[in-house]
């Protein structure tokens, strides 16, 4: 979503990072940049202007002026900024409150309030393991009960029987004592949405909440509407009262501006954005790490996060023995390519490395995008198990028959049988003897990088909480490794590299940017 907004702003600040010393003309002009592009960005007009001035007021002063990298200084002060007016800290559901705790869901029709109704039910009870209760108030739009009925099948959640010919609110109390009955944590009231604001709507709004007495005013509001999901917001909150806000299709290509415009606009926090279509894409909003993402920094710890969520942990244990013995075969290829699309894609990990967002163009234009990753795994499953077991098997015949199977052709299967040779022999130095394998000293080098030396390598990722994520990544920053184009020597050369793997290439990638094993061009 914030591509667009990210090249720009990466283009005007690397501009003023790359000068020995900035005058007010320079920090102005490059204001003036900032200020058109969160305009085109459809950033409201009132937090622009307050942004700017507040970034003025802080980059024009003398500490900053005979700095030594003044540059890096108002890439600073322009992230905090960003920090600010997204809201200092994330700000996740409240469930402080005596059992059942309410929560109503409003917004207008076609925003996803009904899908973000099940999404967040099912985050209730797969990581905070609460009994949760839907109910759909929606009595106008048709088969709207039927629909939360059927996510909560699929998610497994309990849903409030449909009773024909209720009124909302009646509804509504029936849902809240049904959830004291059925001894529930959580009660998710999904309301009806209009195609516009009108009077009818918010009366209902406000007999249930009336009714129901909620702890949360959850607004939905669909990112890709830009300035008026500002208004939408301001509206809403001026006559129900919104507790917090759910942004939807941040995965889609707007420009941005609602999530950057909103949270300053409203006073109200941002609490879960969803990121795609599927019950589980569904984040908490961290202001910092949406800046970083904006600024090209990365976000490791979203991608650590997220790696702990997707990862198969006998899977990887499994993966871990075979790599210790030197053993790969083309059925753990297809597996890591699973994972990755799990995880987003090489896109969307690309975006969450520091200093690797601009690789995804460039990936593009090599014709390294997700699409192969579908014909990889197709060809892969045209094969026999003993061909995936064993590929040095696969002669012209077979072939033949296998690119017949996958709809693809002779050269896209030796392509892929080259990646996994180069995967392959990366695997085998990392089970190497000596010092523990590549991985082992590589990881180490890291960890000692980062000053957590004495630990005798890398932290367990997996099993640390998200306070000690964001601890590791000050310490990743503090080691120079959260800047973009800013790694230590020692970790990887030349800007863009990534720690201990050889400067801008992945492990065995030789020639091309992006993907793990595609030996050198020839």
């Amino acid at each position: 979503m914030f591509e667009n907004l990210q090249d720009r702003l990466g283009s005007i600040l690397n501009g003023l990072t790359g000068r020995g010393s900035l005058s007010e003309a320079d920090v102005s002009a490059a204001l003036r940049e900032v200020r058109r592009a969160l305009l085109e960005a459809d950033v409201a007009l009132e937090v622009v202007r307050t942004f700017t001035e507040k970034v003025r007021e802080k980059a024009v002063g003398a500490s900053v002026l005979k700095s030594i990298k003044p540059g890096q200084m108002v890439v600073k002060i322009v992230h905090d900024e960003l920090v600010e007016m997204l809201g200092s800290e994330g700000v996740s559901v409240d469930l402080h409150a005596p059992a059942p705790v309410v929560i109503m869901m409003v917004g207008l029709q076609g925003s996803g309030k009904t899908t973000t109704t099940g999404k967040i039910a099912k985050r209730l009870t797969d990581r905070e393991k609460k009994k949760v209760l839907m109910a759909s108030l929606d009595t106008r739009r048709p088969a709207a009960q039927e629909q939360l009925r059927q996510l909560g099948v699929q998610t497994g959640i309990d849903t409030l029987p449909i009773v024909a010919g209720q009124s909302p609110t009646d509804i509504a109390s029936r849902a809240v004592q049904a959830a004291k009955l059925g001894g529930h944590d959580v009660v998710i009231l999904d309301t009806a949405g209009r195609t516009h604001i009108d009077e009818p709507l918010m009366l209902e709004m406000a007999d249930i909440k009336k009714k129901a007495n909620p702890h949360e005013i959850l607004l939905v509001a669909d990112s890709l509407t830009g300035q008026d999901a500002v208004n939408l917001a301001r509206n809403f909150d001026e006559r129900v009262g919104i507790t917090g806000l759910v942004l939807t299709r941040m995965d889609g290509d707007g420009r941005g501006g609602a999530a950057l415009s909103m949270r300053a606009v409203t006073g109200k926090p941002i609490k879960l954005i969803g990121t795609g279509e599927r019950m589980n894409e569904l984040d908490e909003f961290h202001p910092r790490r949406i800046a970083d993402r904006i600024l090209g920094m990365g976000d490791i710890v979203s991608l650590v996060e997220k790696a702990a969520e997707n990862i198969d942990a006998e899977k990887a244990r499994a993966m871990a023995e075979k790599m210790a013995k030197g053993k790969f075969d083309l059925n753990d290829l297809a597996d890591q390519l699973r994972q990755m699309q799990k995880m987003g894609g090489m896109g969307g990990i690309m975006g969450l490395m520091p200093g690797m967002a601009g690789m995804k163009d460039k990936m593009a234009s090599a014709g390294l995008n997700d699409k192969m990753f579908d014909r990889q795994l197709a060809i892969i499953s045209s094969m026999t198990k003993a061909e995936r077991a064993n590929p040095d098997i696969l002669k012209h015949s077979r072939k033949k028959r296998i690119a017949a199977g996958s709809g693809t052709d002779a050269a896209e299967i030796n392509k892929l049988l080259k990646m996994h040779r180069g995967m392959a022999d990366m695997m085998k130095a990392m089970g190497g003897k000596g010092k523990g394998g590549i991985m082992k000293q590589m990881m180490g080098g890291l960890a000692g990088k980062m000053g957590l030396g004495g630990m005798g390598g890398m932290p367990d990722l997996a099993n640390m909480d998200p306070k000690q994520l964001e601890a590791l990544q000050k310490q990743a920053e503090a080691a120079g490794l959260g800047k973009p184009g800013a790694l230590p020597p020692g970790l990887g050369g030349p800007p863009g590299g990534l720690p201990g793997l050889g400067g801008s290439k992945l492990p065995g990638l030789g020639g091309l940017p992006g993907l793990p094993g595609f030996g050198k061009k020839k």
